[in-house]
């Protein structure tokens, strides 16, 4: 199957993408601090300390996501709660970029972020789909499994109170009851009327 594959190239693309956003930003933290930079009249320290925050929290998200793809890969389930809104959350993510990087660096750098987006999204439908056929097996063991076993027990569950239904005249013939009661005395023949 290509779920658990999938699930492990997607851990190792967002731990590296983890590593290299977090480097990235640093890295232009040290160098806007060192050279003394300004963007439209604001302050080098502030932009200095901006860019290495954000590098760690876009880390950090990443990790966690990547986490998240772990976990997944290693225990073979679909995520659940927080760990399926992070991954649904950086497949947005990723088409967000996807399309500032179309705009602002060009179609590789696009590409990468659409293949990162779709390896997210298959992640998350291949084990929805596992999810729904454990799910209808369960409802289908939680009603007495087919529909042929479901009839065949209906059938046994009807014999007795069809049973019940009729009784047995001395003729052998069966007739049903229809839920009137016996009379108590014989029952004596009323002559027909001879009278035109």
């Amino acid at each position: 199957m290509v779920r658990r594959p999938v699930a492990w190239i997607v851990t190792v693309v967002l731990f590296a993408e983890a590593l290299g956003t977090a480097a990235i930003n640093w890295f232009l933290g040290v160098v806007v601090d060192r050279q003394d930079m300004s963007l439209a009249g604001l302050d080098p320290d502030m932009m200095s300390t901006s860019s290495k925050i954000g590098g760690v929290v876009f880390g950090l998200y990443f990790a966690l996501c990547a986490l998240v793809a772990l976990l997944v890969a290693i225990r073979d389930r679909a995520p659940a709660g927080l760990g399926r809104i992070l991954l649904i959350s950086v497949a947005v993510v990723h088409g967000l970029l996807g399309a500032f990087a179309w705009g602002l660096l060009g179609w590789p750098q696009f590409l990468f972020m659409v293949v990162v987006l779709a390896l997210v999204v298959l992640l998350l439908m291949t084990y929805d789909g596992q999810d729904g056929t454990a799910q209808s097996a369960d409802g289908d063991a939680a009603d007495g499994g087919s529909p042929e076993a479901l009839g065949a027990s209906e059938g046994q569950g009807e014999a007795p109170s069809a049973a019940a239904g009729t009784e047995h005249s001395e003729g052998g013939t069966d007739e049903p009851r229809d839920g009137v009661p016996a009379m108590a005395g014989p029952v004596t023949p009323v002559p027909a009327s001879t009278t035109p």
